[in-house]
C-alpha cells in the first residue's frame, strides 16, 4: 500500500497556510518563530515535521491548512522589489517561445527573480538560464527569493547585474526573453546572434511599446511568425449546480510578442544525396 502522507516541512522551507476561507499567508519556517493572525497564533516548530497537507490548530482553536506553495502561489505572494510578471503571462511566454529541457534562455529584466524561476525550472539542469538585471538592488533581492524557493540559487541559473545586448553575443542562446521597457534595443543583436530557428519573445505593458518593438522585427527581415497578444485570464464559481463567472478576474496585464529568427536568403540551401 502506498504511503499518502505528505513530505514532512523542515525548517527554511516556505510554506503557505490557508485559513477556513481560502485566505492565503506565505512564510519562511524559522525555527523559535510563531506566525500570528485574527485566527490566532501558529508556532513555526509545530508546522516543521509536519506533513504537506495537515491541519494545525492555532492558540484560537481553528485550523491552518499547511502546503508548500506552488510556484506560481510564491511568485504572487513573495515580497517584492519590481513588479512580477503575472502566471499567465509567464507560462504563456514559456510555451509560445518553446522553453523546455536542455535550452540555454537569455532572460532581462531579472526583477524579483518570478519569470527566472519558471525558466529555471522549464530547461532543468542540462540547460542554462542567464538572467540580467540592470538594477543591483533588484539583483540582490531575486537571488534572495529565488534561494527562498528552490533552497538555493541553482548552478544551471547565472544571476547578473549588466545590460542584456551585451551578453548577446558571448552566450548565443536558443531563445531570448525580455521583460524591459525597451526590448527594441535587443532586437539587432537577436538578429545577429540568436541561433537558426531560435526565439526572440517579449512582454510590455502597453501598445506604442509593441509598435516599437514589431518595428524593430520587421527592419531585421529576419523574423518569421511573428505574433503580439494578450492573455486574459477569469475564474468561474462553481458551487453545486450554481455555476457563474467571477466578479473579479485578471485582465489586461501586458502584451506578449514573440518571432522565430529565420537565416538570410543568401545563405545556400544544405544538398541532399537524391540517389
Amino acid at each position: 500500500m502506498s504511503d499518502a502522507t505528505g513530505t514532512p516541512f523542515e525548517a527554511g522551507d516556505a510554506c503557505l497556510l490557508f485559513d477556513v476561507k481560502g485566505r492565503r499567508y506565505l512564510i519562511d519556517l524559522i525555527p523559535g518563530r510563531d506566525f500570528h493572525s485574527h485566527r490566532g497564533a501558529l508556532s513555526h516548530d509545530t508546522i516543521i515535521g509536519a506533513p504537506e497537507g495537515a491541519s494545525l490548530k492555532t492558540t484560537s482553536g481553528t485550523f491552518l491548512t499547511v502546503l508548500r506553495p506552488r510556484l506560481a502561489d510564491y511568485v504572487l505572494k513573495m515580497s517584492r522589489g519590481a513588479t512580477v510578471l503575472y502566471p499567465k503571462d509567464a507560462a504563456a511566454l514559456i510555451v509560445w517561445a518553446d522553453v523546455g529541457p536542455g535550452m540555454t534562455v537569455l532572460e532581462a529584466g531579472t526583477g524579483s527573480g518570478g519569470l527566472a524561476m519558471m525558466l529555471t525550472r522549464a530547461v532543468g539542469p542540462t540547460g542554462k538560464v542567464v538572467s540580467i538585471e540592470r538594477r543591483s538592488d533588484h539583483a540582490k533581492l531575486a537571488r534572495k527569493r529565488i534561494a527562498g524557493f528552490f533552497g538555493s540559487v541553482p548552478d544551471w541559473l547565472d544571476l547578473r547585474v549588466g545590460e542584456v545586448t551585451d551578453a548577446v553575443e558571448e552566450i548565443a542562446p536558443d531563445r531570448i526573453i525580455l521583460d524591459v521597457p525597451d526590448p527594441w534595443e535587443t532586437v539587432g543583436a537577436a538578429a545577429e546572434h540568436l541561433r537558426g530557428g531560435g526565439i526572440f519573445a517579449c512582454y510590455v505593458p502597453n501598445i506604442p511599446q509593441v509598435e516599437q518593438v514589431r518595428a524593430a522585427i520587421d527592419e531585421r527581415g529576419c523574423f518569421l511568425e511573428v505574433t503580439s497578444f494578450e492573455v486574459l485570464m477569469r475564474d468561474w464559481s462553481v458551487s453545486g449546480r450554481s455555476v457563474r463567472p467571477s466578479h473579479r478576474m485578471v485582465g489586461h496585464t501586458g502584451f506578449l510578442t514573440v518571432a522565430r529568427k529565420i537565416l538570410p536568403r543568401e545563405v545556400p540551401p544544405v544538398e541532399t544525396d537524391a540517389g
